[in-house]
């Protein structure tokens, strides 16, 4: 063998690059082109037990190569014929599946060979067009949902959350509602989702529109008659103990019946909470009075300070209906706000009269859920870690704070 050698180069043929740019060819070649790609796709549709898979895959092999060179029209055939075949080569449909969106789309709508994977993957070397399209398909898991979140693109989170059959993840929900803030449509749409949870909705409603705010409240204000029942034999134990566990004297207060504050009010130098406020619409709302009726009232000043300074002012007939204060003083806060009472036209305003029929729907101990909530979710978190990530615009991890770091961070960071 000595002296015996072969040049590679020489001897076989130089290889073209792969791409999707269609080869010009004449039209009996294409017509040619064509036939064999059908051929090629009725081999691969031949069912299960008449084809190997080994068969089935090879047809796939060579059939992808001559895709790569294949004009669109024959591409589009194609996706068109493999999209309803469970069997189909998955190398091929994610080819075409980010291939152009009019061919793209019939295997992005209705593939189901394509696997979680292949669609994550595909969400992500795609343009927006294509992960709508993927928003729209049914049985979405939570990890696809995912990576299509991750871009934030408007009218792919709104397919999604319009699409009953997409599975939400906690990561895809608190991400969309951190966005919501700024982006009203976000919020109609979450609350109609069985995913979100009280936490979530009752956070939303300090940044959602007057609408949108009926919804939250009629979804989320419950009664806690079970959770009442089931832990009222807690109540004189931790007594007791002097109420010395902090996070078990924060959990029993979200829970316990009574709203007002008997020894806030025995320390204030008012009589009541009515007093207090006859005060407020007197001298006008001070820092000091705010304080004295949230603590009356039974929430933190934090708590009663969002709601005082909430501009639609919804808040304030929570405030009111869960103590149990009288319509009037919803009237009478208004006032020490120096809000507006009355139209031009002599009317009580548009926003008083919102505020006062939020008033009249709810009931006392649905409101004492909301208000007690927005006390635990706004105020139970707020150690030193969790106000540096609010003076920085950062929202905490869940898994390392707990969900009323979240809400306090989202809330009290917002500026709308």
């Amino acid at each position: 063998m000595a002296g015996l050698s072969i040049d590679i180069k020489s001897d076989l043929p130089e290889l073209a690059p792969l791409t999707l740019t269609p080869t010009v060819v004449g039209d009996d070649e294409n017509a040619t082109r064509r036939q064999l790609a059908k051929r090629l796709a009725d081999v691969i549709c031949i069912p299960a037990s008449q084809l190997t898979p080994q068969e089935r895959h090879m047809a796939g092999d060579v059939l992808v190569e001559l895709l790569r060179s294949a004009d669109a029209g024959l591409r589009q055939s194609v996706a068109k014929r493999l999209v309803m075949l469970n069997e189909a080569p998955r190398t091929i449909l994610v080819i075409l599946a980010k291939d152009e969106i009019q061919i793209a789309r019939y295997v992005l709508e209705e593939s189901r060979s394509l696997t979680d994977s292949d669609l994550i993957q595909i969400a992500r070397k795609v343009s927006a067009g294509h992960r709508a399209v993927i928003a729209k398909r049914r049985k979405i898991s939570d990890a696809v949902v995912d990576a299509l979140v991750e871009f934030l693109e408007e009218d792919v989170v709104e397919a999604l959350l319009k699409n009953k059959e997409a599975h939400f993840s906690e990561t895809a929900i608190q991400r969309i509602l951190t966005v919501s803030r700024s982006h009203q449509p976000y919020v109609g749409l979450l609350v109609k989702r069985d995913e979100l949870r009280p936490s979530h909705g009752l956070t939303m409603f300090w940044w959602a529109n007057t609408e949108n705010r009926k919804k939250i409240l009629h979804r989320f204000a419950v009664t806690r008659n079970v959770l009442q029942e089931s832990c009222s034999d807690l109540f004189p134990k931790a007594a007791e103990d002097g109420w010395s566990d902090a996070g078990v004297r924060k959990a029993l207060q979200f829970i316990e019946r009574r709203q007002r504050n008997r020894a806030a009010i025995q320390r204030s130098d008012y009589e009541g909470l009515e007093e207090a406020i006859n005060a407020a619409e007197t001298n006008g709302l001070s820092r000091k009075l705010t304080e004295e009726i949230s603590y009356m009232a039974g929430i933190k000043p934090a708590t009663g300070a969002q709601i005082m300074t909430d501009k639609g002012g919804e808040g304030i007939a929570i405030l009111c209906k869960a103590p149990g204060l009288k319509r009037e003083y919803i009237e009478k806060i208004w006032r020490s706000l120096k809000r507006p009472i009355h139209d031009l036209d002599g009317t009580m305003h548009p926003t008083l009269k919102r505020v006062m029929e939020t008033y009249d729907r709810i009931s006392t101990d649905k409101a004492q859920t909301v208000l007690r909530y927005w006390n635990w979710s706004l105020t139970a978190s707020l150690n030193a870690d969790v106000l540096r990530y609010i003076k920085n615009g950062v929202i905490p991890r869940e898994e390392e704070f707990g969900a009323a770091a979240i809400t306090a961070a989202l809330v009290f960071s917002h500026r709308g």
